[in-house]
């Protein structure tokens, strides 16, 4: 996911905008590096139906 796509989702939220722009800033990171953790496949899930 890219900042301007994560951007875009966290803007939906009137909380985003009571954050200071650092504060915005590191949620948009932190954002971006949840969805990435979130969507790896696990390495016993790759095939294997053990």
């Amino acid at each position: 996911m890219t900042q301007q796509q994560a951007l875009k989702i966290l803007m939906l939220s009137p909380l985003y905008f009571k954050l200071a722009t650092v504060e915005r800033m590191q949620l948009i990171k932190e954002y971006c590096r949840l969805y990435v953790e979130v969507t790896k496949i696990p390495k016993n899930r790759e095939g294997n139906n053990q």
